[in-house]
């Protein structure tokens, strides 16, 4: 098969389009990439659309190639990619739900984001409609001796985000989960639509709250490709350094997340004060326990001085001296391992065919991390392990967690003892012609994409993210058959997707 510089060869080469290319191509060229996804030749690394355009970035894992298609004038209808490549199947009813276009094929026409609670349909199209949806959601049939249904949300017994998972049981054995989203819909890409640059990275950040300062970095690098700015050294150590705290915190907390849903309440307090240590130093350091705003297009919005860099060093020793405790803990306590391994497994197979990345791709043996694989600075220049297994269970994503917090550990040291001198911030040029960028960044969950089209004037054309949950959710659904309806619990923690980040 064709690679993908010479699959985009074959289109119309967009202008402007920063820094990896984008095509205007045929349907026979929208076909072929299909194809190549069906055939594993590519992964999906985002399918999303506009009012009569529908678009697909795409990864060449192998060489790490990057390229977008578009399929302009679609007049309502365009070849579905999940008729073949099943990975592209939500995606595909989210642009259906918004925009009204229709995937020819689809093998699953129902709503995904539209709950029928919206005063429009097709809220993004250039003419939505004004007859709501049915409220009635049809889920998949069970049918089989012995069998049972088990529903379990939107609302939880816990202060969580909503959604809905609908168990078929033979018994206790889960036979089928399927999944419901879209209660915490915010519309968010339909108001960044003719907003400023400023506004729209405020609402990039508040895109998922616990993984605000990746979306916060992804958007501000998607618009600096955009418009071609050049950010300063010290800003860009300074970004990093928050990305690698949130990564603390997030895997910190998931892992006595994990270890409580276990019942053993007693690392997720030991974590637990970890993880708030960091959150009230990254407070002290940079005035926002979740380090939301600071982070935008140009650089970042404050320096640290060297006492919060003796601050920092201190964290770090104190969390190195004892984390190695509480791992030791996990690793000999019998009862943890018994539910941990073999529980929830994702194969690797699975894994790359949906490109799922994060500590579930790593724990199933994909190993790609986008701050390695697609360097970007300041990783580029810094030492450091992507950890990888393959067992795919709980106890693999437990352990991925746990050298991550290592190599964070390692790279906020790397950072304060590199932190170059200099500004913080580039002043935005006007943006004097239409121009597109785009940006994939590693959160603590995985890689999220934002592809940006900024108007003439610098305001908001359109503006797609994708959290790294869009490739994760479905194979929690995978993950979970043949297991007991108890452990649901244990393998959704271990997996941790964003409600928030999902359903935009």
């Amino acid at each position: 098969m064709a690679g993908i510089k010479t699959l985009i060869g074959k289109g119309t080469m967009a202008q402007n389009h920063r820094p990896w290319p984008r095509a205007v191509v045929t349907a026979e060229t929208w076909a072929g990439a299909i194809a190549g996804l069906a055939a594993g030749q590519w992964n999906l690394l985002g399918l999303w659309g506009e009012p009569a355009c529908v678009h697909m970035a795409l990864l060449d894992a192998t060489d790490g190639e990057i390229a977008v298609l578009s399929l302009d004038g679609a007049s309502g209808r365009y070849p579905s990619v999940g008729l073949h490549h099943p990975p592209a199947l939500r995606p595909e009813r989210t642009i259906r739900d918004l925009f009204g276009l229709e995937p020819d094929g689809l093998p699953d026409p129902r709503s995904w984001l539209d709950h029928g609670n919206w005063d429009l349909r097709h809220p993004l199209a250039t003419k939505p409609s004004s007859v709501p949806i049915e409220k009635t959601y049809a889920f998949l049939p069970a049918e089989g001796p012995g069998l049972h249904q088990i529903p379990v949300g939107p609302v939880h017994a816990g202060i969580i985000e909503p959604g809905h998972f609908r168990f078929t049981a033979n018994g206790e054995t889960v036979v089928r989960l399927e999944q419901r989203f879209g209660y915490v819909h915010k519309g968010i890409e339909g108001l960044m639509t003719g907003a400023t640059i400023a506004a729209a990275s405020r609402l990039a950040a508040r895109t998922s709250g616990d993984s605000t300062v990746a979306y916060g970095l992804a958007f501000a690098r998607a618009a600096e490709s955009a418009l071609q700015i050049d950010v300063p050294p010290r800003a860009i150590y300074l970004r990093a350094l928050m990305a690698e705290l949130e990564r603390l915190a997030n895997h910190l907390g998931d892992f006595g997340a994990i270890c409580n849903d276990a019942a053993f309440a007693l690392m997720l307090a030991h974590c637990g004060v970890l993880r708030e240590k960091v959150l009230r130093i990254a407070n002290d350091v940079f005035g926002h326990r979740l380090m939301r705003d600071r982070i935008q297009p140009g650089g970042v919005t404050g320096d640290i001085s060297s006492d919060d860099f003796t601050t920092l060093r201190a964290l770090v020793a104190d969390i190195a001296a004892r984390f190695p405790a509480l791992v030791d803990l996990y690793d000999n306590t019998a009862s943890l391992q018994d539910r941990t391994v073999s529980t929830g497994i994702v194969t690797t197979e699975l894994v790359r065919q949906y490109a799922a990345g994060g500590f579930i791709g790593r724990a199933s043996g994909r190993a790609f991390d986008a701050r390695k694989n697609l360097p970007y600075a300041p990783y580029d220049s810094l030492a450091f392990d992507v950890p990888l297994l393959d067992a795919g269970d709980v106890n693999a994503r437990v352990w991925i967690r746990i050298r991550e917090i290592e190599q964070s550990l390692a790279l906020v040291t790397q950072l304060l003892d590199r932190m170059p001198e200099g500004s913080i911030r580039s002043n935005l040029p006007a943006a004097g012609k239409a121009c597109e960028g785009m940006a994939l960044v590693e959160g603590f969950r995985g890689d999220i994409l934002v592809w940006l089209s900024l108007h003439p004037d610098g305001t908001v054309a359109r503006c797609h993210l994708r959290d790294p949950s869009w490739l994760q959710w479905p194979l929690l659904e995978a993950a979970i058959e043949g297991n007991i309806v108890a452990d649901f619990p244990l393998c959704n923690k271990s997996f941790n997707c964003s409600y928030s980040g999902h359903d935009l």
